[in-house]
């Protein structure tokens, strides 16, 4: 009988699978845990790399071009309205997703296995962007060190690579100001320098035959790498030291050439083209789905850039500030790049004696044909065209920072014990690799690969991984739970109708996606048509990141039990570790589910689908209760 009382009065046994690291006192636990993933060390690391990350190249050579095309000054008015319904809403999703987690956009999909494909669709698509776009950025080197020099080379004709249609578009004068040019017989020095000189494009008979490497723009193309490498060498703790520079230098660089560009003679004809309003337009559904591309593509949304930056911050970041600032100061500099740009324009067609649509370009026939003849006519030409390359490149390198940290960070991620101690290596292969496949770039047809690359690798693709990860976040995750984790990440901050104007941002996608299907247009550069083959290879390139999806659905539905559709409902659910990274933030229903340790909730789930100890499953319940009960007082 005593020995009876004796075992009852025992302290109950606590199995293993119930036990945390500090119930289990001193014991070893033998488990090996990944290297410190890391963090910003700075206030406003994350910030600044968010501005340069979506502050790129496009709100200097596309934006401004848009505008005056989709009616001027009234094209900001869908414009505004398109951030607001569509750009504000996945941005914030976008932090939001990677803040609470602290995972890349491979890892992050704990949070429904089902949809890890479209974590795999965005490195592809990220990698073949990082690929051509660090081309653009030798090419901006390349002007960088020809602006060194007293007279910029493509000033003059007479050169071993100008034509017999080379003509110094210098506007002559009479009495009567300018006398107009005849731009459409004649070619100007700065367009044959690019597609002569630069690019050597006439060695090439087209895509199928790209010529030899050109071995300067090769060692560019080394330098652009390297510079890369360099920057991103530590993750975050370097590159975010290195925006401090690259993201504000810009905007003292604009300023200059905002000034200088509204004190030449003509700028207001430049500007006055830029920004009249032409309402007339507004009942047009392109333009309206012209702006939603403007702010889709600037924002850098669907990238995983967002994701990975967002990340690396502390669990209760004010990213509810941070998505204004940097969205709105991603349209205001846009904005203001468009002022500068079309200052000299206008100048330039003043001189000329031309109208300004026939000066303006938009994307490479800006930046390197357009602005720098116009920089020939202004003193000091080699002083502003240095500033001007200069600035371009810091935009380029911030967006390269983010694709490549994308990269680096979701594999890394994804094999943290073996990878994360050994991230500075991995990430010089991947830029060895990168460079290797961006060599045919430098080839006399480079050209032609880059604009394949540029239609179809962020096209239709990228439109189908937005949509697959707001349907998944909103709609199989729940956009009761959804809105629960929004609240917790944002310390109780919320933005009534934020959740419905996420799941609604969904369709901007969906009507690129379809207007992108409608209007397709095969790809040409100049006066060259793209062949068929070239063609299917693009439309390859964008399925094959849609592909990604359904086969990830399909490796996750294998590794489940039971019928189609219980493994379905199984794989759609989030993983057993998913939430906070930091045991300190796992409150709720993500309580103590780390590694070395188990909360009643997922033990409830295990033994409700494999049996099991029941001597704590009233324990297991009540917890359940409890944790909906906190879900319904958050929401």
């Amino acid at each position: 009988m005593k020995k009876l009382q004796g075992a009852h009065q025992r302290k109950p046994i606590t199995p293993d699978l119930l036990m945390t690291p500090s119930d289990q006192g001193d014991v070893d636990l033998d488990v090996d845990f990944a290297a410190d993933r890391g963090n910003w060390t700075g206030k406003l690391d994350f910030l600044l790399s968010c501005i340069g990350y979506c502050v790129g190249l496009g709100n200097v050579w596309r934006f401004p071009y848009r505008a005056y095309t989709n009616g001027g000054g009234a094209f900001l008015v869908p414009y505004f309205l398109m951030l607001a319904i569509c750009g504000i809403p996945l941005f914030f999703l976008e932090l939001s997703l990677g803040q609470f987690s602290s995972l890349g956009p491979l890892a992050v999909w704990k949070i429904s296995p089902l949809f890890k494909g479209a974590g795999a669709a965005m490195l592809l698509i990220v990698g073949l962007v990082a690929i051509y776009y660090n081309m653009i950025i030798a090419y901006v080197l390349f002007y960088l060190f020809a602006s060194l020099t007293s007279n910029l080379p493509w000033e003059h004709c007479g050169n071993w690579w100008n034509t017999d249609l080379c003509l110094e578009h210098r506007g002559s004068k009479d009495g009567n100001g300018a006398l107009p040019l005849n731009l459409t017989s004649t070619v100007s020095p700065s367009e044959e320098y690019w597609s002569r000189y630069v690019l050597h494009i006439q060695g090439s008979q087209g895509i199928g035959s790209p010529g030899e490497i050109r071995w300067n723009l090769c060692l560019c193309l080394l330098l652009a790498w390297v510079i890369v490498f360099l920057c991103i060498l530590k993750g975050v703790k370097s590159s975010g030291k290195v925006v401090y520079f690259t993201a504000t230098f810009p905007y003292l660089i604009l300023l200059m050439l905002l000034v200088r560009g509204v004190t030449l003679p003509g700028a207001w004809k430049g500007i006055q083209f830029y920004l009249t309003p032409q309402f007339h337009h507004l009942l047009s559904s392109k333009v309206w789905i012209e702006a939603a591309l403007q702010i889709f593509y600037s924002l850098g949304v669907g990238f995983g850039g967002l994701l990975t930056f967002a990340s690396y911050n502390t669990f209760h970041q004010n990213i509810y500030r941070d998505t204004f600032i940097v969205t709105l100061g991603n349209a205001i500099t846009s904005i203001l790049a468009g002022f500068a740009i079309f200052s000299v324009l206008g100048y330039m067609s003043q001189e000329l004696g031309v109208p300004v649509d026939q000066v303006a370009k938009a994307g490479p026939g800006l930046a390197f044909v357009v602005y720098p003849q116009a920089m020939t006519m202004l003193p000091l030409s080699p002083f502003w065209s240095f500033l001007f390359f200069f600035m371009l490149l810091t935009l380029g390198l911030d967006s390269q920072f983010a694709f490549l940290e994308t990269i680096v960070t979701a594999v890394t991620d994804e094999f943290p014990y073996y990878l994360r101690p050994k991230k500075a290596v991995f990430s010089g292969l991947i830029c060895v690799a990168m460079y290797l496949m961006g060599l045919v770039l430098t080839t006399d047809g480079g050209m032609y690969w880059l604009v394949l690359l540029d239609d179809y690798s962020a096209s239709f693709g990228l439109m189908v991984v937005v949509i697959t990860t707001c349907l998944a976040v909103t709609r199989v995750y729940g956009e009761r739970r959804w809105g629960s984790l929004q609240h917790r990440v944002a310390l109780g901050w919320t933005v009534p109708g934020l959740q419905v104007a996420q799941i609604w941002a969904a369709l901007s996608p969906e009507a690129l996606l379809v207007y992108s299907i409608v209007k397709y247009q095969p790809s040409e550069y100049g006066s060259y048509r793209f062949p068929a083959w070239a063609e299917l290879l693009g439309i390859l390139m964008g399925l094959l990141s849609c592909l990604m999806i359904p086969a990830g659905m399909l490796v996750a539905v294998l590794r489940e039990e039971g019928s189609l559709w219980e493994r379905l409902q199984q794989a759609s659910r989030p993983a057993m570790d998913w939430g906070p990274s930091l045991e300190e933030n796992r409150t709720g229903m993500y309580v103590a589910t780390l590694a070395g340790s188990q909360s009643p909730k997922p033990l409830m789930v295990h033994m409700r689908k494999y049996g099991g100890i029941t001597s704590f499953e009233n324990t297991a319940i009540e917890v359940d209760r409890e944790i909906a009960e906190e879900e319904e007082s958050m929401m």
